[in-house]
């Protein structure tokens, strides 16, 4: 299997959640080269940098969609679960002594292009419309900013 390229058109539009994303796939890439070095020990520290990164990313991508009031957090938040299930027994497997790394890169790479091209596109909008709210409400460096700059120009 080649190289991942990131591709613009996997992009939601909020740019943190798109850093993350273009990190996991650098990772899968890393996972890719570091498996052609047959040095098992390297493959099994990229195995556990990329699930854990992923899982990291969940989290916020939960708590993203949770602020925002998003309708099908819970339903999205499922998905990162049995997600999270199926590759920890990529990682049983792994530790058992089989080499699943390839398998692994190509459903992790699989499923996190469509995750990105449906599930998260679908809250893009309305974490993108929280967040600039946020940002409006909060320019000036808070109410203290505010405040001083109402009083003292």
């Amino acid at each position: 299997m080649a190289l991942l390229v990131w591709q613009d058109e996997l992009n939601i539009g909020i740019e943190v959640i798109d850093r993350q994303h273009m990190r996991i796939v650098e990772m899968l890439n890393h996972l890719h080269v570091t498996r052609q070095g047959m040095q098992r020990e390297a493959v099994a520290e990229v195995i556990d940098e990329v699930v854990d990164y992923t899982l990291s990313h969940f989290a916020f991508e939960e708590e993203l969609m949770e602020e925002a009031g998003y309708p099908f957090c819970a339903a999205h938040k499922r998905v990162h679960e049995v997600f999270g299930k199926r590759v920890a027994e990529y990682r049983l497997r792994f530790q058992a002594g089989e080499d699943i790394t390839e398998e692994l890169r190509s459903m992790l790479s699989r499923w996190l292009f469509n995750h990105i091209r449906g599930d998260d596109q679908a809250y893009a909008a309305q974490v993108k419309q929280h967040l600039n709210q946020f940002a409006r409400e909060h320019q000036g460096g808070g109410w203290l900013g505010r405040t001083l700059k109402r009083f003292f120009g």
